[in-house]
């Protein structure tokens, strides 16, 4: 664990997250955030985790009764590593994910162009903001629902102690190649954080 991660008793905001000697941008996804997605859209085939990590979604994924393909351009020790999602040309029926923080732009381009029927990226509700989106992501392949979180997510480095609560509004947000060309805007109900934080 990074000593700097909690400085005079506080946690750095997700806005200012570091990387993990693993690669690049590390954070596993709380089992606690899949679940809440795959609670309210239903996914029909294969899902595509296509930055798994450690395989932490992937097993929630797994869990819910789809078959799942999982890789990562690092080598985690889960699924197949080396793959690039951004250069990808292997279409999936669905693909979710957690993106690299700095690459949400052309996970979502490259999600659009890969997914057959649906793809999900968790971000940050700040994503909906930007000219520059407006313009491009949101003119041209508008979400189709984004359901926001009412609960926090904390997102910690592998190893770290959980504690405290995340200071950031996430996220899902849903393309479905099935729905009609406009955003619904959902929330998440309480809950979701209790009922699945324990580790089956």
């Amino acid at each position: 664990m990074d000593a700097t991660y909690n400085l005079n008793g506080g946690f750095k905001p997700t806005m200012k997250r570091f990387a993990d000697l693993n690669g690049p941008d590390y954070f596993p996804t709380p089992r606690w955030a899949t679940h809440a997605l795959m609670e309210n859209e239903k996914f029909v085939g294969e899902i595509w985790e296509c930055a798994c990590g450690d395989g932490a979604m992937s097993r929630v994924l797994e869990s819910r009764g789809n078959p799942v393909r999982s890789s990562d351009l690092f080598n985690r020790g889960f699924g197949k590593a080396g793959v690039d999602f951004n250069t990808a040309t292997t279409p999936a029926d669905n693909i979710v994910t957690n993106p690299p923080y700095n690459s949400a732009e052309s996970f979502v381009r490259s999600g659009v162009r890969l997914a057959r029927n649906k793809f999900a990226l968790l971000l940050r509700l700040a994503f909906l903001e930007g000219a520059n989106r407006a313009n491009t992501i949101f003119a041209e392949c508008p979400p189709s629902r984004v359901w926001v979180f009412s609960e926090r997510i904390t997102f910690y480095p592998a190893g770290a102690v959980q504690a405290g609560s995340g200071t950031t509004a996430y996220a899902w947000f849903v393309w479905d190649k099935r729905a009609p060309g406009i955003t619904e805007l959902k929330w998440f109900q309480p809950g979701y954080k209790q009922k699945f934080s324990k580790v089956a």
